[in-house]
């Protein structure tokens, strides 16, 4: 989404449009920018000084799946409200899930420049004239929260990176004799990018995207915000992102259609062209074909702005801060005994090391602490494989223990009052037999969404750089923009004191990524240093290679769609597919009551792909369950305070 990074929606708008609004009377009220789908502040609940409530129930036996941020982040929010009976069971050897941070060196124990490999750069939800922790999200509490040092990301296009390059058509496009890379400076961030035909892209985007933001930015949070979105919805519900670009756009919004914004007018060429270089953060042909809803929530509501990068828990020189708990430890070991990947505090993975290692200062301890206390806290390298609705209306957990070691692997089962159930939704389908649930309890609806989700791939091929490269380079630009298999490059440095720096050489998405993945790994980075080289070679304002900067060898390679416990990037919907998506987050409040079954995370939620929606779905199921406990909510919130997901009758 490369096109629209310079205008930073919807920070600058949602600045103004404060200053005329009048402030919301509901303290739990959301605020411009956030997603749509639920106007409601989840930062102002959980932090509070004791956390979201106050258990009364204690001991309900509560068992969570998936040690990812949205395991973690409900284990932590169930510890800080006083239940003391919580397993989390992960089936690999490590924390994090679609979070996994890769060390840059594998040679070297010490601080250095880490490769993300899975989510890489985090909105915080701030306006423009805030810091970044200032964000009324539950991403910028937590960095807060655990002192995590971060940066503004550089994304292509923005004011964050010294140059942009653009090579789309064998470098055709700037009408030059040979070819050409366009190059895009934008040290100000409101320079538009090179060439008339790259403006014209950027001119029709930018009145759409304006029109769209201004008017929500104003209706937001009102006692008009639930229906101005529910005819958002009606009309683009059904419409792909394809179909969104070429829709005809129209002159003016009218107040009496407040869900019609139009369409983007573009022609065919210009299509391609926006394919290939999208909207502010690499390109956003993959998407092309999924519901428009999904890039409209990315870019309007505020997903794709100020996005920045996490360096992890550390100090101004990288290195991780000295009261980080166990960060010299040897070996981190489960309730068993099993040892898993010790934390390191650098890149975004601090964040999930924080959740778990970190003392709440509401609590005696840490939830790890709180786990080794017990058999039957944390377990890792464990493959849940069943879950028994039994007639006491408990639920029985069936797995694995010992998962990557057939020849030792022993099943164990534990009984529980609720199940938070994080996984990737096809996992699900794929790996865990749920048993004796009615359809009052699981409805075939539910069971159908989350089995018909589409999953898509992605894949990341990251290497070290040299630091002379940013240093010293400035022939070839930091970020390049390409229509060849690479598609995205990325360049950039978290600190001086770091050996080295990082190039991302090939960020791919669904069919961009699917491509790809018949090579071996040592295959796919000569490959994509070799092309990268042949773009520059050809680009006859540039014609240096880049290789020389590259430690080719030390390259690491990412593809989430073969990774056992993903089975995909992000989840993703159709177009007519977005009602069932909302119908699986509206999942808890309407049946796990019932079912003592709580769906959490990404796989339900609409917001593919980020780190937010996680944590979002992780409180979800923590509200619910203190809920049904009937735990004392904490700040005078009640379930009434919480609004309702709205989907078509």
């Amino acid at each position: 989404m490369t096109i629209g990074s310079s205008y930073n929606y919807p920070a600058h708008v949602a600045k103004d449009a404060a200053r005329k609004k009048r402030s919301v009377g509901n303290k739990w009220s959301g605020r411009f920018p956030n997603p749509p789908d639920l106007c409601f502040d989840y930062r102002a609940l959980v932090e509070q000084e004791n956390g979201i409530a106050r258990a009364t129930d204690p001991q309900h036996r509560i068992c969570i799946i998936g040690a990812g941020v949205t395991g973690l982040t409900a284990a932590r929010e169930l510890h800080r409200c006083g239940f003391t009976h919580i397993t989390l069971i992960e089936q690999s050897t490590r924390i994090g899930g679609r979070h996994l941070t890769v060390p840059g060196s594998r040679q070297s124990s010490a601080s250095h420049t880490p490769f993300e490999m899975g989510a890489m750069r985090m909105p915080f939800f701030n306006r423009a004239d805030e810091s970044p922790i200032e964000g009324r999200s539950l991403m910028a509490y937590y960095a807060n929260t655990f002192d995590l040092a971060f940066c503004e990301f550089a994304n292509p296009g923005s004011q964050w990176v010294k140059s942009t390059g653009i090579y789309l058509r064998e470098g055709s496009l700037g009408g030059e004799s040979r070819p050409q890379m366009l190059i895009w400076n934008n040290p100000d961030g409101e320079t538009p990018p090179p060439g008339e035909k790259l403006q014209a892209v950027y001119a029709k985007w930018k009145t759409f995207a304006d029109r769209m933001t201004r008017h929500v930015a104003e209706v937001y949070a009102s006692e008009s915000w639930e229906a101005m979105w529910a005819a958002i919805v009606e009309k683009y519900h059904s419409v792909s992102f394809r179909d969104l670009v070429s829709m005809a756009a129209i002159e003016a919004w009218d107040k009496h259609a407040p869900g019609d914004f139009g369409g983007m007018g573009m022609t065919a060429q210009e299509s391609a062209i926006f394919y290939a270089i999208g909207i502010g953060d690499g390109s956003w042909g993959a998407f092309y074909d999924v519901c428009s809803l999904y890039p409209l929530r990315t870019a309007i509501f505020g997903f794709s702005s100020q996005l920045q990068l996490i360096q992890g828990r550390v100090d101004s020189q990288g290195d991780p801060l000295a009261d980080s708990p166990h960060l010299h430890s040897k070996a981190v070991f489960d309730s068993t005994g099993l040892s898993f990947d010790q934390p390191r505090y650098i890149g975004l993975a601090a964040l999930n090391e924080c959740l778990l290692f970190m003392k709440p200062k509401e609590t005696a301890q840490s939830f790890y602490e709180h786990c080794l206390d017990r058999t039957n806290g944390l377990f890792t390298d464990s493959s849940v494989t069943k879950l028994r609705k039994l007639a006491n209306q408990k639920t029985r957990v069936y797995f694995n223990w010992k998962h990557s070691q057939p020849e030792h692997t022993q099943e164990h089962f534990d009984d529980y009052d609720s199940v938070i159930l994080t996984l990737p939704s096809w996992l699900i389908e794929t790996r865990i037999k749920l048993e004796n649930f009615t359809p009052q309890m699981l409805p075939f609806e539910t069971i159908n969404a989350y089995k018909t989700a589409h999953w898509e791939t992605s894949c990341k091929v990251f290497a070290p750089l040299k630091k002379t490269f940013l240093s010293g380079n400035s022939n070839i630009p930091q970020v390049i923009v390409t229509d060849s298999f690479i598609h995205d490059v990325y360049t950039y440095r978290y600190n001086d004191n770091y050996s080295y720096d990082c190039i991302l050489l090939s960020y791919t998405w669904e069919d961009d990524a699917t491509k790809l993945a018949c090579f071996t790994d040592t295959e796919l980075v000569k490959k994509c240093a070799k092309e990268l080289d042949r773009i520059l070679m050809n680009s006859s304002n540039i014609q240096q290679k880049i290789t020389p900067y590259i430690g080719i060898e030390q390259a690491v390679v990412q593809r989430w769609m073969t990774d056992k416990n993903a089975l995909g990037c992000a989840k993703l919907y159709r177009p007519g597919a977005y009602y069932d998506a909302v119908s699986l987050m509206k999942y808890n409040r309407d049946y796990a009551h019932v079912s003592g079954l709580y769906l959490s995370g990404e796989s339900f939620s609409v917001d593919a792909g980020w780190t937010e929606p996680c944590f979002r779905g992780a409180v979800d199921a923590v509200i619910h369950i203190c809920n049904k406990t009937a735990a004392t909510f904490n700040g005078g919130f009640s379930m009434s305070d919480y609004p309702h997901y709205n989907v078509a009758t």
